[in-house]
């Protein structure tokens, strides 16, 4: 399986699980988990997924989901569950 692991953080606004979830769709990628919460006004989502079934370099994805984020006004990064686990041992 190929995962990565994706975070979603900024002001809360309407649509930004959608924006989100519709492009992961749309690119075969499934959720494997996720969790999301809201404190005062900021919005804050992590996301494990499976890219197995990704036609499209993961480059590319890593891209088009920061200019995802920058239209919607939130950060959205990105990364291989391999390095995101070496990045956060303690």
């Amino acid at each position: 399986m190929n995962k990565a692991i994706i975070t979603v953080v900024g002001k809360d606004t309407v649509g930004i699980i959608a924006q989100v979830c519709t492009y992961l769709a749309e690119n075969k990628v499934n959720i494997l988990d996720i969790s999301q919460t809201i404190v005062q006004e900021y919005f804050t989502m992590m996301m494990i997924v499976d890219m197995t079934k990704l036609e499209k370099p993961f480059e590319q994805v890593v891209s088009e989901l920061m200019n995802i984020g920058s239209g919607i006004g939130v950060q959205i990064k990105c990364q291989r569950e391999e390095i995101f686990d070496k990045m956060h041992r303690i």
